[in-house]
């Protein structure tokens, strides 16, 4: 597994989170491509200002990128700040019935079929929550105390609005399920939502980042997520059982909201399909790693890195955005936004209208009033 440590820098009167440049161009790109960090040619190393902020961010980013963090230097430091560890022999009844609470919230989560990552990211998240308000048990938190949580915890350590927004449904579902009289979860307030339009490649762009493969197993991956417009949860759990070549679909199970959707499979996708399982021949899994089993997201993204080191594309490009260039693709196409809808698997109409802000074919058609200007 490869490495990398964040070191403590030490730079005047302020501290800084180091990270020296190896002979790994793996590492190389993946440092370039985080705003967080800055290089410093006199160094040679990546810096960025250290706040808990974003030492969490890139500890994030890293460990997503498959990368093992070593931020041992760092841990002293984030202790300051925290209130202090309970003595594990004090009997404090409150305390152990939380944490029952917290096991059987968990396993009433499983047998609600909710995803493990919807259950793993829930519960790192209360616990973070009810670690920060340890002078009290959960059925006497009110909303002043999230209110005090938002400002110290989430503002002050920069933290996006994702996380709030996640925080909120982590607490509207426990409570729900745990009733608090202190609290009422209907009056839990959600962050505004940034209104960002998704990144997307143009068709020339994608023919770019596709001839840049080699690897036929990888190239294939890639194509499957934009002809598709696949999750890249989606694409790697697919099994060869899930697609019909004889009517040329392919059937996405349990995907996100536990919904299952058919996708037809163009004629172009299933030569490139057979071209495929007649090089790897897959056992279970369409892709499959090299033990066995499904193929990991973080492979999926270092293929996607090493792709784009070969192109000149300079957009922030993310497997995401490849199912967001195929939604915007059917549009420009004239697809109506109900069959896009359907073959994106999205509940709610307005997600899919997105893209209608993002397509630039009707905007192209628009007569600038300055070209009739005689100047």
């Amino acid at each position: 597994m490869k490495i990398i440590k964040l070191k403590r820098w030490a730079a005047g009167s302020s501290v800084y989170i180091r990270i020296d440049l190896t002979t790994d161009p793996d590492l190389d790109l993946v440092l370039s491509s985080i705003d967080t960090l800055s290089w410093d040619k006199e160094s040679g190393c990546y810096f960025a200002l250290y706040t808990k902020g974003n030492l969490n961010r890139l500890f994030k980013y890293l460990v997503s990128e498959g990368w093992y963090v070593d931020y041992s230097e760092f841990k002293e430091t984030n202790k300051i700040d925290l209130p202090p560890p309970r003595n594990p022999e004090e009997d404090h009844t409150d305390d152990k019935s939380h944490r029952t609470d917290m096991e059987d919230f968990m396993y009433w989560m499983h047998q609600m079929r909710y995803s493990k990552n919807t259950i793993k990211t829930y519960i790192g998240l209360l616990h973070v929550f009810f670690d920060f308000f340890r002078e009290k048990i959960p059925t006497e938190i009110n909303l002043r105390d999230i209110d005090r949580f938002n400002q110290e915890y989430i503002l002050g350590n920069g933290y996006s609005r994702v996380f709030q927004n996640q925080l909120i449904s982590a607490l509207k579902l426990y409570y729900m399920r745990y009733h608090n009289k202190e609290l009422d979860i209907m009056h839990l307030e959600r962050p505004r939502k940034a209104r960002k339009l998704p990144e997307v490649l143009s068709k020339e762009e994608v023919i770019d980042l596709l001839t840049a493969v080699r690897n036929l197993k990888h190239r294939f991956l890639l194509s499957l997520v934009y002809s598709c417009g696949l999750r890249i949860g989606e694409a790697l759990n697919l099994r060869l059982t899930d697609l019909d070549t004889t009517r040329k679909f392919m059937h996405v199970r349990h995907a996100k909201g536990a919904k299952d959707r058919f996708i037809p499979l163009s004629d172009r996708t299933l030569e490139k399909l057979r071209d495929y399982l007649r090089t790897y021949r897959p056992k279970d899994y369409v892709f499959e790693g090299q033990d066995g089993g499904p193929y990991t997201q973080s492979s999926a993204r270092q293929v996607l890195s090493r792709a784009l080191a070969h192109t000149n594309i300079t957009k922030h490009v993310t497997l995401h955005t490849l199912r967001h260039s195929y939604a915007t693709h059917l549009l420009e196409n004239g697809t109506d936004i109900r069959y896009i809808q359907e073959l994106l698997g999205h509940c709610d109409p307005k997600t899919t209208m997105i893209y209608t802000h993002v397509s630039t074919s009707s905007l192209q058609k628009i007569r600038n009033p300055f070209d009739d200007l005689d100047l």
